[in-house]
């Protein structure tokens, strides 16, 4: 599927990091496309990108079905998905304060929060996008209709200490690609994930300047934090190419993760 002006698109996470690099691909190529986020400043983000901006929390159905219906009024029915809103929240199964000697356990509700926010709220904008998608006409020689991405991780394969909650929602992500993009070949709907390494987000701003040199430096090459660019790179690929289908990519700069 070729990008273009008739196009429309759906970015989650869209206020900042790898969905704000996305959105801005996307509508340097013309396609009319929506920021959904929770951040209060994405409206301005949006703006200045030429993107809608919708309030939409993905772990609220309802919330999700009226912001697709906002996009959808302003846009028509997207023909491309791509799901970047996530958390990385991390906690140990077991844990003990240095000052009281007490132990503590991992408590459900931030395991559920996570899973929440990264797989299940991808799941739902997919279930609600995909109805609609399939309805449109075929756009390309191989009666492709629309193009779903989802964000997994490499902790989908490499999870960390403290990522048990983390690790999870994305191998969720990862497990449900090819279930989905066979469930969806009939209606020439198309569904791949992305797997990143570490890449230079908001959440890697804040990380010491010493940490972050060593982060890097466990990359084989390139030895630096990947751009968010390389990843909405990785994303206009697959959209473009209908043979990438119903799988996982890591972009990575060959990095494994190590326990800790």
């Amino acid at each position: 599927m070729q990008l273009n002006d008739q196009l429309a698109a759906i970015v989650t996470g869209g206020s900042s990091g790898l969905g704000q690099a996305t959105i801005r691909m996307l509508r340097q190529a013309g396609v009319k496309t929506a920021s959904f986020d929770m951040d209060p400043k994405g409206a301005d983000i949006a703006a200045e990108l030429g993107a809608l901006f919708c309030t939409v929390d993905v772990t609220n159905e309802a919330s999700v079905i009226e912001g697709i219906a906002k996009a959808r009024a302003a846009h028509g029915t997207e023909r491309i998905l791509i799901n970047c809103a996530g958390i990385a929240q991390g906690k140990r199964l077991v844990s003990r304060k240095r000052d009281t000697g007490e132990w503590l356990g991992h408590d459900l509700a931030l395991f559920n929060k996570v899973i929440a926010v990264n797989l299940t709220g991808t799941f739902s904008m997919i279930a609600q996008s995909a109805v609609a998608m399939a309805q449109l006409d075929p756009v390309t020689p191989d009666g492709g209709r629309g193009v779903i991405i989802c964000t997994a991780s490499v902790a989908a394969e490499d999870g960390q200490i403290g990522q048990t909650a983390y690790s999870a929602s994305k191998g969720g992500i990862v497990g449900m690609t090819l279930p989905m993009a066979r469930d969806l070949a009939g209606y020439g709907i198309r569904v791949m994930s992305i797997m990143p390494g570490l890449f230079e987000t908001p959440m890697m701003a804040a990380v010491p300047d010493d940490f972050r040199h060593a982060l890097e430096a466990s990359i084989p090459f390139p030895s630096r934090l990947g751009k968010p660019d390389e990843y909405a790179q990785l994303a206009r690929s697959i959209i473009e190419n209908d043979m990438l289908n119903g799988t996982a990519i890591r972009l990575d700069g060959a990095l494994r993760m190590q326990p800790k």
